[in-house]
């Protein structure tokens, strides 16, 4: 099976970071976000991705290939080309397909969905780590046999919590995980039929596209309560940096 990684995105949430490169190409720690992604998966011998891109998306290619890009790179962007290359001692393969710098994320799906061979195949956003384990994640997904298997993450603390009486503070809890609600943590696995909910480059993956699927009974969840985080600002990065400093979590 492939994974289609979404890495179009402009993150302008990360400010002056993503005025040069693309947000996949954020560092944390020694690689790009990207390739720690990349590395989940090749950590359960998913070896083959296909990057769906958009905002700067040359640069993408740039670091994978130490190439730059010239003209006749972007002219094959269009119709999408595949490198081999070695991540981590494994070897993988590369497809660079340009999906528009306003495409949307499922736009940015279905675009990418021309070169799946197979029936079914992984989904993840290029901002998110996690050690999800992906081979529980496939297994769930054939065992239930819907059209969609998404991960199921606890949101992230943001903030303490007072617990009030007038004006006297009855409780002080410093910020904990939640766990009494769960997010979408970005991993999927998807069978090919879903791509009919998906219309156009307008096309928001979560909005009509899934909440459909979830209308019709065709969207079950692997629930993930270990480590996930995503990286939407400059404070999501840092944090990210901390816990890859202290190696207390390995991706």
């Amino acid at each position: 099976m492939k994974a289609i990684i979404l890495a179009g995105g402009s993150g302008s949430r990360l400010g002056e970071i993503t005025k040069t490169i693309p947000k996949p190409l954020v560092k944390i720690g020694n690689f790009p976000i990207l390739v720690y992604i990349m590395k989940i998966y090749l950590n359960y011998g998913v070896n083959d991705f296909i990057l769906a891109l958009g905002y700067k998306g040359e640069k993408i290619i740039e670091y994978f290939t130490r190439d730059k890009v010239g003209k006749k790179t972007k002219k094959k962007l269009k119709s999408g080309f595949r490198i081999k290359k070695k991540l981590f001692n494994k070897t993988c393969y590369i497809t660079f397909l340009d999906t528009g710098q306003k495409t949307m994320t499922g736009g940015r799906l279905k675009k990418a969905a021309k070169f799946l061979k197979h029936e079914n195949f992984y989904l993840t956003y290029g901002d998110g780590l996690s050690n999800i384990n992906i081979k529980k994640l496939t297994k769930l997904h054939f065992k239930k046999k819907k059209l969609v298997t998404i991960t199921a993450v606890r949101p992230p603390a943001r903030f303490g919590e007072l617990k009030l009486k007038r004006d006297d503070v009855l409780n002080f809890t410093e910020k904990k995980p939640i766990t009494t609600s769960w997010i979408n943590g970005g991993f999927f696995v998807i069978n090919k039929k879903f791509l009919k909910f998906i219309k156009n480059d307008s096309s928001i993956l979560e909005q009509y596209p899934l909440e459909k699927a979830a209308k019709e009974r065709q969207l079950t969840a692997y629930k993930h309560e270990k480590f996930w985080q995503c990286m939407d600002t400059k404070r999501d990065k840092d944090k990210l940096n901390e816990i890859l400093k202290s190696k207390k979590i390995k991706f």
